[in-house]
């Protein structure tokens, strides 16, 4: 029983099934770098899906994807079945669907701020590893959770390396009878190294009070001046009645 047991357990570890895991590691970490390289662009303009969630994301859906072209090594090749003739492909598709709702699930917007899209990626991550470590694929399973774990935890001071404009949540509240132009805030933002991002404006009218709401992004990392100080600047603005400002990642 001893030796059917052993041998049962060597054959996830064959000479052929190492060769198909490393070929699934290669894949899976292109990927990630990939991923990398388009969530840089929405993290310098400081949207919420950055380097993380991008790169993880990318990264799970390689690994589904590169698992399913070997269906002869699945289950340590103790099996003898191809994709189609089976219902874990199924059984596949079935968890994914589900995850996504759970994912959907742990996002939160409050106001122009959303929270939550890394978690919601590291969730599909999860779910593919368990889907590796399913099928028999230990190897590429275990270096994913590494990965995953690494990058999570610190993948933060690989952004901070990397130029960068983060985002302010902006709320103006005018005086009855006040009128303003786009034009004079968005002078007044620069002064203090913001522009306004397009298409973010949203303007409000109760009472004859006017209310805007916008994104103003910086124009760098260390260009923008800190809430305080911009708060100041919008204090002291005749025709400003009140205002909220917030760190967004829109």
């Amino acid at each position: 029983m001893t030796e059917f047991l052993l041998n049962y357990l060597v054959g996830y570890w064959t000479p052929q099934e190492i060769a198909v895991n490393c070929t699934a590691i290669l894949n899976i970490l292109g990927a990630l770098v990939l991923g990398l390289v388009v969530g840089y662009e929405r993290s310098y303009r400081g949207r919420a899906a950055g380097m993380r969630t991008y790169g993880l994301v990318c990264m799970a859906s390689c690994s589904l994807t590169v698992i399913g072209g070997y269906p002869e090594y699945w289950f340590g090749s103790h099996i003898v079945l191809n994709a189609d003739s089976i219902g874990v492909t199924r059984i596949i598709q079935g968890i994914i669907s589900g995850i996504g709702f759970l994912g959907a699930g742990v996002i939160m917007r409050d106001g122009m701020n959303i929270s939550g899209l890394t978690t919601a990626a590291s969730i599909w991550v999860v779910a593919s590893i368990g889907i590796i470590v399913g099928v028999g694929f230990y190897g590429t399973a275990i270096v994913m959770a590494v990965v995953s774990a690494i990058f999570m935890m610190w993948g933060y001071k690989i952004e901070s390396l990397f130029p960068s404009r983060h985002a302010i949540s902006i709320t103006l509240h005018f005086t009855k009878n006040t009128v303003m132009t786009e034009e004079y805030i968005g002078r007044l933002v620069h002064g203090q190294g913001y522009e306004i991002a397009y298409g973010s404006f949203s303007i409000d009218l109760t009472e004859g009070q006017t209310v805007w709401r916008f994104v103003a992004v910086s124009y760098g990392r260390g260009r923008g001046t800190p809430l305080i100080t911009l708060g100041e600047t919008f204090r002291r603005e005749d025709g400003i009645q009140n205002f909220h400002l917030a760190h967004a990642r829109n």
